[in-house]
């Protein structure tokens, strides 16, 4: 992958957090310049696909059966957020990413938006695979092999890096 697309796609850091960033425009706030609080959620949704890019697996892909992992794709089950200060009009802001927990067909992860190292937002979510293909399509299936290792061996090396 080239350096330009990593940097599109934020990184990895030491730790094994996603790290992507991103700037608030217009679009994204309300007429005091203050983020919309949906908004909160379309950025977390940019790094965990982000996150899965750089994993190595494209959600396009994988829903169409175009690549090893095929026919699924995922679904959040369960969302909780909590908002900390408000971000503005032309913010920079950094969305982290951690895997905490992987089940047989669902996985949750656990997301920090900060600006300048501030917390805005956090959100606890479980996302839950979803078969795109044959008479399951629409129901929860199993997280594919190469899915699930990738996914386990990131959260291995983000657990492992956390303060005892």
């Amino acid at each position: 992958m080239s350096e330009r697309a990593a940097s599109l796609s934020g990184w990895f850091a030491e730790d094994g957090t996603h790290r992507y960033p991103l700037r608030v425009y217009y679009e994204d706030t309300d007429a005091g310049g203050i983020v919309y609080h949906a908004n909160y959620l379309r950025f977390a949704e940019r790094a965990r696909t982000e996150m899965l890019y750089l994993m190595g697996f494209r959600q396009k892909e994988m829903a169409e059966g175009s690549s090893d992992v095929t026919g699924v794709s995922f679904a959040v089950r369960r969302l909780t957020i909590d908002f900390d200060a408000p971000a503005k009009l032309e913010d920079t802001l950094e969305v982290e990413t951690r895997i905490v927990d992987i089940r047989g067909a669902s996985f949750a992860v656990a997301q920090v938006i900060r600006r300048d190292g501030r917390v805005l937002a956090r959100a606890d979510l479980q996302l839950v695979t979803i078969s795109q293909a044959g008479s399951r399509a629409g129901r929860a299936v199993r997280l594919p092999d190469a899915v699930k290792a990738a996914m386990e061996t990131l959260h291995a090396k983000q657990s492992s890096s956390l303060p005892a």
